[in-house]
């Protein structure tokens, strides 16, 4: 069983230089219990004293109420700033709390220097508090100028782990920090690329989520910029790392990386077992019943390669979608099956996804099961099912019950088949990972393919299985940002043609499609004439023999 993560605080202090925005990293002793001999930022676990009633009335620009909302949590958050401003003291000298005229405390002048050092050494060593500090001294501890700017659980399988409130702040101008030589041996002030550089060259020793912080504040130029950012409304996803095994050996998955849902669904306790490639003709165990080898088919359009999903075993095993005609692949899906494969079951008929049926059931004599053909190119018109399922038909198939649930759009003939026991939904190209699907005119269709989204909204799923790609989980919300996304490119289109007046195909593509290469300029104008040919059939565009304009 994993251990119960320590809450802890983090700060992260910056300032302007000629140069650029550089960051305080303290470097930790080599015999520290944690991260040992690593660059840092200041911060530490959230000790009881830091969320006592007589800190919270020293703090000055925030209230618990406010700072458990930040963070999510129902009380007891203002005790995460009071962490991160007493690390913040005791490792690196810097005292983040404002005199009696509100200005930061002087802690550079020889007067008081002594005195502080003296206050930072009892702090330390537990003979003193903050509170008791800023009580002597008439202070009043800054938190209002502390940003909450991310959350990190260390991944389980860890000796230690912390739950972590990463913070920003700009650093006092009439201070100066200094290590502690107890905790920190070394401190530097450094531009975040350049800390970043010096890690990949082995001349510092950074751990993961201080690499991923400076990936990310890296990308501002001031700190006011910086601070602009961490203060504005925006999500907060809990970066929980998660260990995955690859061809090149071990590697941490943060959330957004394509495969850490996976990962964690096939690894809960985090011993790296998951792999984190989706590799060609490598079986993969999904669940006790669900397993999944992928088709040599790598390209733009199929990703990793095309999914086929093998359910069941024993008695009688179930083939979704068999992929394209590979005799290989076909293979490798009878020797995977490990038993007779009876079922064939397929979401459409592109040909990435259904010319291996007829291949593979003259090998098994299995049923094949889907939609048939629609008449247009780049269908695979060899597919003849011998059963039609309907929608909202429960199949028994490979010992499992499947709910069939039409989803036009992409492909008029697109099944989902839904695995109600995991609530898991095998999606075909309706829902893919990495890229939003192409529309292609005229078997496909955009308000169809919206429509076909909004009723997975009113689905109780937990899982896609794409037919590309990995599993994905939090499904309403890949719905949600499959709409807004959908719904902000068709925004770009009638901006588009009301700055153009009147414009073609070729001409509306680089305006509406700015946000990707030109050499995918002629798949997206698929996609585009699907958003007019919706806004037309809505009154709001109209195609002219000069091409197309706002209705």
């Amino acid at each position: 069983m994993s251990m119960v993560p320590r809450p802890a605080a983090t700060l992260v202090l910056v300032r302007n230089q000629d140069s650029g925005m550089e960051v305080l990293m303290i470097r930790r002793t080599q015999s520290a219990a944690f991260v040992g001999g690593a660059h840092v930022f200041p911060g530490g676990g959230v000790d009881a004293a830091d969320a006592s009633a007589e800190l919270a009335a020293h703090c000055e620009g925030l209230d618990d109420a406010e700072a458990s909302r930040l963070l999510g949590v129902e009380r007891g958050g203002l005790a995460y700033w009071t962490a991160a401003l007493r690390e913040c003291f005791e490792e690196a000298g810097l005292l983040l709390a404002h005199d009696a005229l509100g200005c930061y405390a002087d802690l550079n002048h020889t007067q008081h220097r002594h005195v502080f050092d003296e206050w930072r050494e009892s702090i330390r060593a537990g003979r003193a508090t903050l509170g008791d500090l800023c009580r002597e001294h008439g202070l009043r501890l800054a938190a209002g100028r502390l940003a909450y700017y991310s959350h990190w659980i260390t991944q389980p399988g860890r000796p230690r782990r912390y739950d972590t409130r990463f913070f920003v702040a700009e650093t006092p101008s009439a201070q100066t920090a200094s290590h502690d030589n107890s905790e920190t041996v070394d401190h530097i002030w450094i531009r975040p690329a350049e800390a970043l550089e010096r890690h990949r060259r082995g001349e510092m020793q950074l751990v993961f989520p201080t690499i991923k912080t400076l990936e990310g504040i890296a990308r501002y130029d001031s700190a006011a910029a910086l601070m602009e950012f961490a203060r504005s409304p925006r999500s907060m996803p809990t970066m929980s790392p998660r260990s995955a095994s690859s061809r090149e050996g071990r590697k941490l998955l943060v959330p957004g990386d394509y495969a850490y849902a996976e990962v964690g669904r096939l690894d809960p306790q985090g011993e790296g077992t998951a792999s984190c490639e989706i590799i060609p003709g490598v079986l993969v165990q999904l669940s006790p019943g669900v397993r999944r080898i992928t088709a040599p088919n790598p390209g733009y359009m199929t990703g990793p390669g095309t999914n086929t999903y093998l359910l069941g075993a024993g008695e009688g095993v179930a083939v979704i979608d068999p992929g394209p005609a590979i005799d290989a692949h076909v293979e490798a899906v009878i020797k995977a099956a490990g038993a007779r494969i009876r079922w064939i079951l397929v979401t459409h008929t592109h040909l990435d996804h259904s010319p291996a049926a007829a291949l593979l059931q003259a090998k098994t004599g299995a049923q094949l099961m889907g939609m048939p053909p629609p008449p247009y190119e780049r269908q695979d018109q060899s597919f003849r099912p011998g059963r039609v399922p309907a929608h909202g038909e429960r199949i028994e198939v490979g010992g499992c019950a499947l709910r069939v649930i039409h989803a036009p759009g992409h492909a008029s003939n697109q099944l989902c088949y839904l695995l109600e026991e995991e609530k898991l939904l095998f999606t075909g190209d309706h829902i893919m990972q990495g890229s939003t699907v192409v529309i292609n005119p005229p078997d496909g269709d955009m308000r169809v393919y919206l429509d076909s989204l909004r009723q997975l909204q009113g689905e109780d799923i937990d899982w896609f299985a794409p037919g590309h790609g990995f599993l994905m989980d939090k499904t309403q919300e890949v719905l949600e940002r499959l709409l807004i996304h959908r719904l902000g490119r068709e925004n770009k289109v009638l901006k588009a043609l009301r700055e153009a007046g009147t414009a073609t195909l070729d001409e509306l593509v680089p305006a509406v499609y700015d946000d990707v290469s030109p050499r995918l300029y002629a798949v997206a104008s698929r996609s585009l004439l699907a958003h007019l040919l919706k806004l037309e059939s809505e009154g709001r565009a109209q195609e002219t023999a000069a091409g197309w304009r706002m209705a």
